[in-house]
């Protein structure tokens, strides 16, 4: 039996313009240092915000912040005020929808009344296991295939939830089958790719920041995650982040719907195959 699909989120960024007046002279940009970046990255970090994501982006030479729907401007100007002087660092992105990890209650991999979604298939020491996303490993014990619980898969053995979003289960039925084709790598900024998960089924975007620190609602702080401007929605939690054959990321969590968009957010497959010294195939 393939249970490669068994959980996720979403959203869309909205930026300002500028309006240029013919013949005035326009005042250079303020640059900022890598250290004062920095200095920003950890006000940001410290402002506990709630549903925000932010980067230090060299590029654009600011620590770009994208806040969902929840986050009211008396708090983007918080955020402002705990950068002092250096506040000219930060760039605001709004973000349709609410950031939150993509579980579902209720709903139907089944495991502690949550259903989530298999990410990729990983072996160690001849022992099949699968990820999945942390916020599901820490809900559940011990998963299935069905939401009447009657067709075991095995237990969860590792769970890392807030930091990270990864946790490891172990097939313990030896009945059902774990394919694999995959090989694990590290995305990059612009590469277009494919997300399935068990609510939604597959869908496609862009991948459009790296080394993202997400603070989802009510539900902690990841660092380290993929943005992709891929939709997602409750239950597609845990499910593959890829491009062909290169396994890339596990869902995470985001905003928005696949009616209307959104933005999601990924862990990184290289970092949570290495932490359980488990190999993608």
């Amino acid at each position: 039996m393939n249970i490669r699909r068994m959980l996720a989120a979403t959203v869309g960024l909205v930026a300002a313009s500028a309006l240029a007046v013919p013949g005035a002279a326009s005042a250079a940009p303020q640059t900022f240092t890598a250290d004062q970046l920095a200095r920003v990255d950890a006000a940001v970090t410290a402002s506990g915000v709630e549903g925000i994501a932010w980067r230090v982006d060299a590029a654009s030479n600011r620590v770009v912040v994208t806040a969902d729907e929840s986050v009211s401007a008396a708090a983007v100007a918080a955020l402002k005020k705990s950068a002092g002087a250096e506040a000219g660092a930060i760039r605001i992105d709004r973000a349709k929808g609410v950031f939150r990890p993509l579980v579902s209650a209720g709903d139907a991999i089944y495991g502690g009344g949550y259903r989530c979604s298999l990410g990729f298939n990983v072996v160690k020491s001849g022992v099949y296991y699968f990820l999945t996303a942390g916020h599901c490993g820490n809900v559940a014990n011990t998963w299935y295939t069905n939401s009447s619980l009657t067709t075991l898969i095995g237990a969860t053995t590792g769970s890392s939830f807030p930091g990270n979003d990864y946790a490891l289960v172990r097939y313990d039925n030896a009945s059902l089958s774990h394919p694999g084709g995959y090989t694990a790598a590290n995305a990059f900024v612009g590469e277009s790719v494919k997300r399935t998960g068990s609510t939604t089924g597959t869908h496609s975007g862009t991948v459009t920041a790296l080394n993202v620190t997400v603070r989802y609602t009510g539900s902690g702080t990841v660092k380290g995650m993929i943005q992709t401007t891929v939709c997602a929605e409750p239950g597609d939690s845990g499910g593959p982040l890829y491009d062909g054959t290169k396994a890339l990321g596990i869902t995470s969590g985001g905003s928005g719907n696949c009616r209307t968009g959104g933005t999601t957010f990924y862990q990184p497959v290289t970092e949570a195959a290495s932490a359980y010294g488990v190999t993608v195939f």
